[in-house]
């Protein structure tokens, strides 16, 4: 009876002897699409509840999060960290397992359907010092002042080409003018047989407009987080057009920007990083090329000529153009890529046909901020165009991923595309 009792309380007992112990901080550091992330972890648990939170670095970019959801089942824990993503909720799910030393974390990081990454983090090492204030503090081990060792602090990698070309636009670029001609800005519909529904699209046109001439026509892409309004909200494209048609510095032209997102629900709602929604991007070059493009050119002055196509965008849009583009030179003669995302093909399929590229296309323009996590990407294509000897614009501005950067980039463009 004695035995069955000892047994029964080892027994009653045991799970809580061997529970998880993972209060305390954890660090970590990985590398992702967006460049180096680094990381340090707060927990606490109350059984098998799992809080705390989690303060990031990436691109001397520094932000701080609750962690949601937080649970503990045997060795394994699981979170959310939700992100705010150009006005979007943006979950990141970590699944993580304790190591047999229990001072490793192996984790799974999925960043929506967009990516996923596996890394590990080590605990913290706490000691105890002396407060001032007669309490007691913990810091990290061998760290005077409790600083973490390492620091969030790695900067983006900067390459000798990596420079601006054009500097900055003079003050006042952007704003409307009164005593200038303006051109008009409308949404319009049309039917998609890609996507099967109707769709729309915002369509400028200059100053003067008349159907008595044939227009260079931009398509203009948005990103991730946007629809056909994006371009007009946050960098104002008839603005500047006006302007710069009025100063005799870009050549009158039709621009249209679409919605991207070439599905039913094609509104920026939900999680935009799930794989629907990529993959509606990348769906889009069918509806670009056979209901956006003939649409257009049926209901406008616009030539049909490939020298008179242009495709551009910002981010996801920077992607697409650069994707769509240049696997279309017969379409279009005319490309940029503003802060292009990860969306972008590999450089070397890009690339695939230099010789083909500089025969046909009039201009490749490609741009980032130097405080962008993304630069990556462009440099990787920026090196590519060069090892192959293509002719192309490199614009590293001091920008980040932001409506600064790809209105300064559209102001550029502007001045060089159809000319």
């Amino acid at each position: 009876m004695r035995i069955f009792v000892i047994c029964s309380l080892i027994a009653l007992f045991a799970p809580a002897a061997f529970a998880v112990d993972v209060n305390g901080q954890w660090r970590a550091e990985f590398d992702t699409q967006i460049g180096m992330q680094k990381y340090l972890f707060t927990f606490h648990t109350d059984g098998d509840k799992l809080t705390g939170k989690a303060n990031s670095e990436v691109n001397d970019q520094k932000r701080e999060a609750e962690l949601k959801e937080g649970k503990i089942t045997g060795d394994t824990l699981t979170f959310v960290e939700v992100l705010d993503f150009d006005g979007n909720e943006l979950r990141i799910q970590y699944t993580g397992k304790l190591g047999t030393n229990e001072n490793e974390i192996a984790f799974t990081r999925e960043v929506g359907d967009f990516a996923t990454e596996n890394f590990k983090a080590t605990r913290v090492e706490t000691k105890s010092t002396n407060n001032p204030a007669g309490g007691v503090t913990n810091a990290a081990a061998g760290e005077p002042n409790g600083r973490r060792r390492g620091g969030f602090d790695r900067p983006i990698v900067l390459g000798p080409d990596d420079k601006s070309v054009f500097g900055e636009p003079p003050a006042g670029f952007g704003k409307e003018r009164e005593d200038i001609p303006h051109g008009k800005l409308e949404m319009i519909e049309y039917d998609s047989k890609t996507v099967g529904a109707t769709r729309k699209m915002q369509v400028y046109t200059p100053p003067g407009y008349s159907k008595d001439k044939k227009y260079p026509v931009l398509y203009l892409l948005h990103g991730i987080g946007g629809d056909e309004t994006e371009w007009e909200r946050f960098c104002t494209p008839h603005i500047l057009l006006d302007n710069l048609i009025a100063d005799g510095k870009a050549v009158p032209m039709i621009v249209v920007m679409p919605n991207g997102r070439a599905r039913r629900e094609d509104r920026a709602e939900g999680n935009i990083f799930s794989q629907e929604n990529v993959a509606a991007f990348a769906a889009f070059e069918g509806d670009l090329l056979n209901d956006v493009i003939p649409t257009i050119e049926s209901r406008y002055s616009a030539s049909t000529n490939r020298e008179d196509r242009a495709l551009a965008g910002l981010s996801m849009g920077g992607g697409q153009s650069l994707n769509f583009g240049l696997a279309h030179l017969d379409t279009f003669a005319w490309i940029g890529g503003f802060s292009s995302a990860p969306n972008t093909k590999p450089p070397a399929e890009l690339v695939a046909n230099p010789a083909e590229i500089k025969g046909k296309l009039k201009l490749l323009y490609l741009s980032c901020g130097n405080k962008d996590g993304l630069i990556s990407i462009s440099q990787g294509v920026h090196a590519a165009l060069k090892e192959n000897n293509v002719p192309h614009v490199w614009n590293v501005d001091g920008n980040a991923h932001d409506a600064t950067e790809w209105k300064n980039n559209l102001y550029f463009f502007l001045q060089k595309v159809f000319r």
